[in-house]
């Protein structure tokens, strides 16, 4: 075997499929440790309004998006059917990251973040009306059991005591709103750069006016622990958007629930925060649904890669 065939071998095996998928898992949880960084900061940050924290984290991947395209041939171009999708997504976005921030502030790093981790299950069914995406009984049993695990974390029956936790869980419904968007305009040929700048720019614009307005002095070390949450939100970014160019969604979405794991972890060690045992039965509940949700989307797919693959031959 001479030296190309050698090389090509060595190539073909590090880009093959099992490689990419183990590459998009690596950064999936690479991501999901990024933002957790990025919770965890802001909340070291400490009284702080949450306006104040938005604007600080999408400045941060403003700057990012804006060098990105500044360097592609299309620059800031952006397609017209994308317009009405690309301000849905904004809107809910910049909705969603609020109502996030404001409930990372009061409740548990893990609480808030499983609450925003919803997402996926809010992501479909808004795609019934987004995307006229409609699910099957057994999708609707995932989105029942998740909500069923949403109850052991919010707690109903605490009056005013629950009203962060239902913030996070609005912070969950406006980021899966905010994705079926995302994933209209994308499937449409727009650029996913293109959506992260405008979404960040909007953040940016709407926040701007409460950082004019009610600003508080930071101290350095707040000033430093809001860069690193900027940061900590841009490596975010960088390794989801990685990650799902080795693989698709529904083959590695379920490791992006590490985060939680992350989460608790912080919480636990740097705020002594203990989940009560039915916050963890609830973290159980939800994740396992997405955990039963992604087998079956992966053993659906086979089976119809399978009917294909028999038409075919028996064509």
């Amino acid at each position: 075997m001479n030296e190309n065939s050698i090389e090509k071998s060595i190539e073909k095996k590090i880009n093959g499929p099992q490689n990419k998928k183990l590459r998009g898992i690596l950064h999936i949880i690479l991501a999901a440790f990024s933002f957790s960084l990025m919770t965890l900061f802001l909340k070291l940050a400490g009284d702080l309004p949450t306006m104040q924290k938005v604007f600080f984290r999408n400045a941060v991947a403003l700057i990012l998006a804006v060098s990105i395209l500044l360097k592609s041939e299309e620059k800031f171009k952006i397609k017209r059917q994308s317009y009405v999708g690309i301000l849905c997504r904004c809107l809910f976005g910049t909705a969603g990251v609020i109502a996030n921030f404001w409930a990372i502030d009061r409740l548990g790093l893990a609480d808030s973040n499983m609450l925003n981790k919803m997402s996926p299950f809010f992501a479909m069914i808004m795609s019934i009306f987004i995307l006229k995406e409609k699910p099957n009984a057994f999708e609707w049993f995932t989105v029942i059991l998740a909500f069923i695990g949403v109850v052991f974390i919010v707690k109903p029956g605490l009056g005013l005591a629950s009203l962060p936790a239902l913030v996070g869980l609005f912070s969950g419904f406006c980021a899966g709103t905010a994705y079926a968007f995302l994933r209209s305009v994308t499937s449409k040929g727009e650029r996913g750069t293109i959506v992260v700048m405008c979404f960040s720019l909007f953040s940016t614009l709407v926040s701007l006016p409460f950082l004019i307005f009610d600003y508080h002095p930071m101290s350095l070390k707040q000033w430093i622990f809001m860069i690193l949450a900027g940061f900590g939100a841009m490596g975010g970014q960088m390794n989801i958007t990685a990650a799902y160019t080795y693989a698709p969604a529904k083959e590695i979405s379920v490791y992006d629930y590490v985060q939680v794991v992350f989460a608790a972890i912080w919480g636990i060690f740097i705020f002594s925060e203990i989940p009560d045992i039915l916050s963890i039965i609830g973290y159980v509940i939800i994740i396992g649904a997405g955990v039963i949700r992604w087998r079956y989307t992966l053993l659906k797919e086979s089976d119809q890669k399978a009917n294909q693959k028999a038409e075919q031959e028996a064509k």
